[in-house]
């Protein structure tokens, strides 16, 4: 036991896959950083996160259309998750923002990040980037259980880019099985953590161009 807690909270490359073909991802340099602190103060991420939440449920509830932003469910045995599409009108800028955003908000609820790495495959027909989180719940116990919180399990943040371009960001979440573990909380519950927002102003709508590019 103490063996596997010590692999679930120790740093590892993305998935645990090959080394080799994931590096870990450049840090944004201080004026990338200082533009990403004015456009989490100016609160511009309100034009999408509130819309994308939206697009989720009608999706889950079998009537999403072909307007508005774009949502997929991602269920696979033992996963969970959603992925958020890339909208032209958005930008490549604001998009990038909404990642490193919810990377933020997960970490806030109880996570750490243990790997954030990025790999690039080359094809035929295009080459396909991948930046890739893994946060892992902090080692807290619940007051409750006494066993420890796993909160929502393992979450996984990725953000594709194909040809230079944004395609989509992944959520999903892997909940743990463990005995010594508490039940994982909903994937539904993550999402409205990370996505409920008001709708945007008019100052948010106007600054939304500022960061598109």
């Amino acid at each position: 036991m103490l063996h596997f807690l010590q692999q679930l909270f120790g740093r590892r490359t993305a998935a645990g896959t090959d080394a080799a073909a994931w590096q870990p991802a450049r840090c944004a340099t201080p004026r990338q950083a200082r533009q990403h602190a004015a456009w989490v103060a100016e609160k511009v991420y309100r034009n999408w996160l509130g819309p994308y939440y939206k697009a989720y449920h009608l999706r889950k509830g079998g009537a999403a259309g072909r307007r508005g932003l774009r949502v997929e469910l991602l269920r696979e045995p033992g996963r969970q998750g959603a992925l958020l599409y890339y909208d032209d009108s958005i930008g490549p800028g604001n998009f990038r923002h909404v990642y490193e955003l919810l990377g933020e908000r997960i970490a806030s609820l109880g996570y750490h990040r243990a790997c954030h790495d990025q790999r690039q495959r080359h094809c035929a027909q295009h080459h396909e980037t991948t930046y890739k989180q893994l946060f892992k719940p902090n080692p807290t116990d619940c007051a409750q259980s006494g066993r420890c919180n796993q909160r929502y399990g393992l979450v996984t943040l990725d953000l594709v880019q194909v040809d230079g371009q944004p395609f989509f960001i992944r959520l999903s979440c892997n909940p743990l099985q463990e005995p010594c573990f508490t039940t994982a909380h909903p994937f539904d519950e993550l999402l409205a953590a990370l996505l409920d927002e008001p709708a945007p102003d008019a100052a948010m709508q106007a600054q939304a161009a500022t960061y598109r590019g």
